[in-house]
């Protein structure tokens, strides 16, 4: 098969599929007989190809994908104006506060955020499969340490934590995510004003991760 071929087996493949796919897996279009080397540089090359198009092929943390390109986005939301869903502000600030300090436990979310993290927040974080717990700190109560998720990227549009923009705040790395779902075809984050929890007290019954 010769490289022409080749490039538009491995186009087809990743617009009909519904995942990124990993350059490993797609050897198995050719039974094998491309390395995983020559397929990586069939993909960018095709990345190439593509560069004065609609639609992009990008490299996530779980693979390659064609995505429209953001500036499609305001055209595409004709055609589907059911609003994405929002988040409040303090879900993209704990959100933001995980991705840029990873691995942290709920204590120490509440000690750089200065208010309590209300269970929900997290929850709502890991049932959208932006957040999961990866371990436990050896510590009192071996509280839980949260991490983002590989669909956290791919959401985003990323293939590592290092794409994320460099901010010196908590807020301003909040506001980044706002930034990067308009940037993202993917990316269903938004913020919405709402109010703040309350401020820890000594009166407070949840128990304060070290």
């Amino acid at each position: 098969m010769n490289t022409a071929d080749a490039k538009r087996v491995l186009e087809t493949a990743l617009i009909c599929s519904h995942q990124p796919i990993q350059p490993r897996e797609l050897r198995v279009l050719f039974d094998d007989a491309l390395g995983v080397d020559t397929i990586k540089t069939l993909l960018e090359e095709l990345q190439l190809e593509w560069t004065q198009r609609g639609v992009e092929l990008v490299q996530v943390a779980t693979g390659w994908r064609f995505q429209s390109r953001p500036e499609m986005r305001e055209y595409l939301d004709r055609l589907n104006p059911e609003k994405p869903p929002k988040y409040t502000r303090a879900a993209m600030e704990t959100l933001a506060i995980i991705a840029y300090r990873q691995p942290v436990t709920r204590g120490d979310l509440e000690d750089i955020r200065g208010v309590t993290i209300n269970s929900l927040v997290l929850k709502q974080l890991e049932d959208r499969g932006w957040v999961e717990v990866i371990g436990h700190r050896e510590t009192v109560g071996r509280p839980a340490l949260f991490a983002t998720t590989r669909q956290f990227l791919d959401d985003l549009g990323l293939a590592s934590l290092d794409q994320l923009p460099v901010y010196d705040t908590e807020q301003a790395q909040a506001n980044a995510f706002a930034k990067l779902s308009a940037e993202e075809d993917s990316a269903q984050l938004s913020i919405e004003d709402a109010p703040e929890e309350s401020t820890p007290s000594e009166t407070d019954n949840h128990p304060h991760d070290a």
